[in-house]
């Protein structure tokens, strides 16, 4: 579903240029559940926001669904973003005056979109608070808000689901309940989940968990449990 060939991004910081990714090259499979970690400035939230269209790389290319990206202009760009790509943050960015089925409701309609009642009604559904479409943020658990969170991102049905740190924010119940989600969201709709996060037993949920070192891919683990996760970080995080 996503592919990312020898994907660069560099930064100015004064007179000085900073690499955050140097030559990443991956495949994200349709389907499957990917968890992207890494030291701190090692480029995992780079690498996410170009994968999801949200930067352009300084170098390489990133294939979305078979599309180029770097082919599209900004306009194209923003329409392949809208009805392809969904993105869920650490902070959950609700609008607290505004209901759950409105806050799920809202990107479609600043888009101009009218959003079928039925479709709201599945997301809702979908993140099991089909019951709490008439509560306000203030009325729900931080747990639910980022099940609402989810939601909004899946209400137009995208090829690719993007979070970033989903549950940074989350107690440690609250957290697995959200990673039971994404994990179902793979395992029974088909949907594709590329996660950064920094915590071993999040990532252990995945299917494959990539770790980045100073921009750089340097592991690859399949189906890693917490502990084997950790010990790995643990060992790049010593050299770094």
């Amino acid at each position: 579903m996503v592919a990312l060939r020898d994907l660069r991004m560099e930064y100015s910081s004064g007179p000085h240029r900073v690499t955050a990714l140097d030559g990443v090259t991956v495949d994200l499979p349709a389907g499957t559940f990917t968890a992207v970690m890494g030291p701190s400035g090692s480029g995992k939230s780079t690498l996410l926001h170009c994968a999801a269209g949200l930067d352009r790389p300084t170098g390489g290319e990133v294939i979305l669904g078979g599309v180029r990206l770097g082919d599209l202009d900004e306009t194209g760009l923003t329409l392949l973003r809208r009805e392809r790509v969904g993105f869920v943050f650490q902070a959950f960015n609700l609008i607290s005056s505004l209901t759950a089925a409105q806050n799920v409701a809202l990107p479609a309609r600043l888009a101009g979109r009218r959003v079928d009642p039925a479709e709201l009604a599945a997301a809702l559904t979908r993140v099991g608070l089909a019951d709490r479409a008439g509560h306000r943020p203030v009325q729900l658990s931080g747990g639910q808000q980022q099940r609402v969170a989810i939601a909004r991102a899946l209400v137009t049905a995208p090829s690719v689901l993007f979070a970033d740190e989903p549950t940074g924010a989350l107690d440690a119940h609250t957290s697995r309940q959200v990673l039971a989600l994404l994990r179902a969201l793979a395992d029974d709709q088909g949907q594709t989940i590329v996660m950064v996060t920094h915590d071993p037993v999040a990532a252990a949920v995945a299917d494959q968990v990539l770790l980045l070192t100073d921009g750089r891919l340097t592991d690859r683990m399949e189906s890693a449990s917490a502990e084997a996760i950790a010990t790995r970080m643990a060992g790049v995080e010593a050299t770094c």
